[in-house]
């Protein structure tokens, strides 16, 4: 009896409708609105640029911001020579900033830094970039300017930080399309 009795209990409850199982909760997405994260965001817009101090223009250059605000992302399009890319996020656990740069030939850099006196800093280690193709350090300061633009200076350093040179001086100002 106690064999039927327990049968008969299985039996219940494997036909019992199952019971009611709460709704998932979404996930939400990282919070990437804070000020830190709005650090860099004067470098993002639509730019043609320039070496500093001339009018002969040498890239064309989109800067977005992507993925609810955690990254901003560069497309380089120069006149001559390869295209490029990087893509910039803010670690939250370090608050400092990567940035990613991979061009059109092999390889990647890696930069890290971030804001100094309303200016962004990045430096990093790339290969082959002396002017003999040395390794060295690149450290890139990006300034807003008073005029809507924004300069990307790189320095040089083949002796680990100790010295530095101009290595490359860019003004990114806003795009304007040609006028007929």
């Amino acid at each position: 009896m106690i064999i039927a009795f327990a049968s008969l209990a299985l039996l219940q409850a494997a036909s019992a409708p199952p019971s009611p199982t709460p709704p998932e909760q979404p996930v939400s997405a990282p919070r990437c609105d804070t000020a830190a994260h709005a650090a860099f965001d004067f470098w993002v817009g639509e730019w043609d640029v320039y070496p500093n101090g001339t009018d002969t223009k040498v890239a064309r250059s989109t800067i977005e911001r992507l993925y609810n605000g955690c990254a901003i992302r560069e497309n380089w399009k120069p006149l001559r020579g390869g295209p490029g890319g990087s893509l910039n996020s803010l670690d939250p656990v370090t608050g400092r900033w990567h940035q990613t740069w991979i061009g059109s030939a092999p390889g990647r850099t890696e930069f890290e830094g971030g804001p100094v006196d309303g200016k962004m800093v990045l430096t990093g280690y790339w290969a082959g970039i002396g002017p003999n193709g040395e390794d060295g350090l690149i450290r890139m300061t990006y300034t807003p300017n008073a005029d809507a633009s924004v300069r990307q200076h790189g320095e040089l350093s083949l002796d680990h930080g100790l010295s530095w040179s101009d290595s490359f001086d860019f003004i990114y100002r806003p795009h304007q399309e040609p006028t007929e």
